[in-house]
């Protein structure tokens, strides 16, 4: 019995054995493909790094990009608004200019154009027939056109010598 019983305990022994052999078998492979995963971890980390560092360069020139452009963009908005000032004023000097001119020419007119302009008005802009042919030729001989003519070369004489028209 003693010699069963020890055979028992040694093909038990050399069982047990057998197991963790291809136990070890098994966490060997485990193990190589835990390294082989390691390697190509450690190529995606690398590849991820270096995509990193390039998309921190592009951010910086980005950054860059949009400083200088903005910087341009705000002086050309600066431009802008001066020139658009610049030009309300200057329609307004001109509309100024307009309006004295008409005063000029209206002061300029013989009193029948006068009275043949506030017909018009009221007639809604068109002149009676009557009207038109005596604007087209005022007493005196003188025409609507010569009197406007002659009242912007006042206007200018006036202007040039340094006095206010109107």
């Amino acid at each position: 019995m003693n010699h069963a019983l020890g055979l028992a305990i040694e093909s038990l022994v050399a069982v047990l054995l057998v197991l963790t052999i291809g136990y070890c078998m098994l966490l060997n492979t485990r193990l190589k493909r835990l390294k082989a995963d390691e390697h190509s971890l450690k190529a995606v980390i690398a590849e991820l790094i270096t995509a990193t560092e390039i998309a921190e360069r592009a951010i910086g020139g980005l950054k860059h990009t949009v400083r200088d452009v903005n910087e341009n963009l705000g002086g050309q908005l600066a431009a802008a608004t001066q020139m658009s000032e610049q030009l309300r004023k200057q329609l307004a000097e001109g509309d100024h200019v307009v309006r004295r001119l008409t005063k000029i020419a209206i002061a300029a007119r013989p009193q029948s154009s006068a009275e043949d302009e506030t017909s018009e008005i009221a007639h809604g802009g068109k002149a009676p027939a009557a009207s038109a042919s005596r604007s087209a030729a005022a007493p005196g001989g003188i025409s609507t056109a010569k009197a406007v003519a002659a009242a912007a070369q006042a206007f200018s004489d006036r202007r040039r010598s340094g006095g206010l028209a109107a």
